[in-house]
């Protein structure tokens, strides 16, 4: 038997990237998807026929999850498509890097608006389904940098370190409903955010990875399947870093 077989998953962000591999592999066990994106847009749709050939259920859905009105919105309709939700992945995020010094108002905002307030939006309107099922896995994801900081991402660094809180708080309050809350926290991982960099900075970051690569978005859609998947059912309020070794 596939590891999500009948269970329905909900990805925010889930049109690209780590939100699209994630997809996929659910996808392969079993699970029903349903997935947000700021916009459905061809590369949304391509996935939505993608995971369909793979006979499940799945359907994209444009959604703003920085927005508390999208969010139960959102969830309403998955409801009235799915019938249930029983995985959640907090996945929406956006980089708005600068030091300090010439970080804008707008971009703290933005950054913490879209990466955190997110969070508490999809998972105060998830969990009235969850709690009411008495089960459900929230996974939510962080970074590295909200572990251990970086220059030049102040913004970005607590908006994840601000969900690692989040995570463990909700763990807390769950718990007793059979409701899982646990983050993952990706180092570096070859995306389409990370293609922009120059090779020779790409190359200096992979030789300060012990396990000298960057990580591909297949490695954190792993780490979820083991998190959404009974093989974690005492696992909760914790934080996996996928990162390579690069935080220990």
């Amino acid at each position: 038997m596939k590891l999500l077989e009948g269970k329905t998953a909900l990805i925010t962000g889930g049109a690209r990237g780590i939100g699209r591999a994630i997809a996929l592999r659910f996808a392969a066990e079993g699970a029903n998807i349903a997935f947000s994106d700021i916009r459905i847009d061809d590369q949304a749709h391509e996935l939505e026929q993608q995971l369909q050939a793979m006979g499940i259920k799945a359907k994209g859905y444009a959604s703003d999850a920085s927005s508390f009105e999208d969010s139960e919105k959102l969830v309403n309709d998955i409801l009235a498509d799915f019938g249930t939700i029983d995985i959640l992945v907090n996945n929406a995020g956006i980089t708005r890097d600068n030091l300090l010094m010439r970080m804008t108002e707008a971009d703290w905002d933005l950054v913490i608006k879209v990466n955190l307030k997110s969070v508490f939006n999809l998972t105060k309107a998830v969990q009235k389904v969850m709690l009411k099922n008495r089960k459900g896995s929230i996974i939510n994801m962080s970074s590295v940098v909200g572990v251990k900081g970086n220059a030049g991402q102040a913004n970005y660094s607590a908006s994840k370190a601000g969900m690692i809180g989040f995570t463990k708080s909700i763990a807390q309050e769950l718990g007793s409903r059979n409701v899982r809350c646990n983050a993952v926290a990706p180092g570096f991982i070859e995306t389409e955010m990370t293609a922009k960099l120059p090779e020779d900075v790409k190359k200096e970051w992979a030789e300060k990875i012990p396990l000298r690569r960057a990580g591909q978005p297949e490695d954190v859609a792993n780490a979820c399947v083991f998190l959404a998947s009974d093989l974690s059912s005492y696992i909760t309020g914790q934080v996996i870093n996928v990162c390579g070794g690069m935080v220990m």
